[in-house]
């Protein structure tokens, strides 16, 4: 479990990204940070493997806190997916996910037979482990990632906005994947999202942020549909415009949210 305890950081030139940010993730969750530029949902993700120091506060991860542990160490522990990729260009797609086994000391051997493995998992074909990240679809790069990012068997996933450049129906496909690599790998995962609707068919947790790092309102997806905390809730999730029709059912014993399309957005803890 991750959890955020009074978290601020501020930086030399004044700005405050976060201010006293507290969180609980529960151990296996998928919880995604949305919100727009500037609302402090990377700065959080990037607390949690040290890539970023928070100013006051403090980050634990099953109940140490991250700070007592080296840098580069705690990292090496976490998968981590960017954006673009981050593939190393001069490596070849199985020396890419191998890096961090390599790293750790594995034999190259052993660390490409468990690069095999990952890639198996994520769906990239055989033939395509011995090309290099300019011969792949922006799609099958981010696969590549997520690859990488699970080779040394992290139990956390720190995913920062990892589908932000590639186009709707791969993005769509990849969303898919994300639901069932967490549904089967039971992974502890952060995901950072500007897209209400990435973090809503994803996650079990959102938390919605507003500029300089406040809390909106945190909650399932069903929750917050269903009774958003504010006007800015209301907007940013699209009830206002009544872009989302929304009811709620009686199913089985259970309160569910139902979608103008039928589409089941969640269900209501009792």
């Amino acid at each position: 479990m991750i959890d955020f305890e009074a978290v601020t950081k501020r930086y030399p030139d004044g700005t405050e990204a976060v201010r006293d940010f507290s969180l609980h993730i529960p151990s296996g969750s998928l919880t995604a940070l949305v919100g727009s530029s500037g609302s402090g949902k990377t700065t959080l993700l990037r607390c949690i493997n040290r890539m970023v120091d928070p100013t006051s506060g403090a980050i634990l991860i099953d109940g140490e806190n991250v700070a007592d542990r080296p840098a580069v160490q705690l990292r090496r522990s976490i998968g981590y997916v960017m954006q673009q990729s981050g593939l190393l260009p001069h490596r070849k797609v199985i020396d890419n996910v191998a890096t961090v086994l390599r790293l750790n000391g594995q034999p190259k051997k052993e660390a490409h037979a468990r690069a095999r493995e990952v890639l198996d998992v994520v769906g990239i074909a055989h033939s395509m482990f011995e090309r290099y990240p300019s011969q792949l679809s922006g799609g099958q790069a981010q696969r590549v990632g997520v690859a990488r990012a699970l080779a040394a068997d992290p139990n956390i996933l720190l995913m920062d906005e990892p589908f932000g450049a590639v186009d709707p129906i791969v993005r769509a496909e990849l969303q898919a994947e994300t639901r069932r690599l967490h549904r089967e790998l039971n992974k502890t995962v952060v995901f950072v999202t500007h897209d209400i609707d990435e973090a809503f068919a994803l996650a079990d947790i959102v938390v919605i942020m507003k500029s300089g790092g406040q809390v909106a309102q945190i909650g399932s997806p069903a929750e917050i549909l269903a009774n958003p905390a504010d006007n800015f809730v209301e907007q940013f999730v699209g009830l206002d415009t009544k872009r989302r029709h929304l009811r709620i059912e009686e199913r089985d014993g259970e309160q569910i949210v139902v979608t103008a399309d039928g589409r089941v957005a969640g269900v209501l803890d009792s």
